[in-house]
């Protein structure tokens, strides 16, 4: 089994359910990992269970020998397609850049060759004293990000 057979029998099933793919991983075993997100809110399990039974009328068990897991990408999970960033816009992400910086931003743009931050750095202002807050937007190319994950404040 392989990923363009699981996306050619389920897409119109996962398109209906108003969720995009994520992930697809097969092992060597046949253990299949099916990481979803919804378009406009939130995974519920109802979403998770229907796609795995509606997998199940495509593919027999006992013919494909297969384990399936239908999952949410997590929220402490890296965004791996752009939907998933598009998504985000006008919210706060956590931001690993290549280098080491780590910084939490608003998430402003983002297009398949980057994105673009806003986001406040304490900075020496000419003729002040104390270092004050500076606003900055900048965009960022994908090879000059890590990863970009939701931000979570409690």
């Amino acid at each position: 089994m392989n990923v363009s057979d699981i996306i050619d029998a389920i897409g119109s099933e996962i398109v209906a359910r108003n969720c995009f793919i994520v992930d697809i991983s097969v092992s060597k075993d046949n253990d299949i990992i099916l990481t979803i997100e919804s378009e406009d809110g939130k995974i519920e399990l109802e979403d998770c269970v229907s796609l795995s039974r509606f997998f199940e009328t495509k593919f027999d068990r006992e013919v494909e020998d297969y384990s399936l897991t239908v999952s949410s990408a997590g929220l402490d999970q890296p965004f791996k397609v752009l939907k998933q960033y598009l998504k985000a816009v006008g919210t706060k992400v956590e931001v690993q850049l290549k280098g080491g910086r780590k910084m939490v931003a608003t998430l402003e743009a983002a297009d398949e060759e980057g994105i673009t931050l806003k986001y406040s750095v304490r900075e020496a202002v000419e003729g002040k004293k104390k270092k004050e807050l500076v606003e900055h937007t900048d965009r960022f190319t994908m090879d000059q990000v890590n990863g970009v994950r939701p931000y979570i404040e409690f």
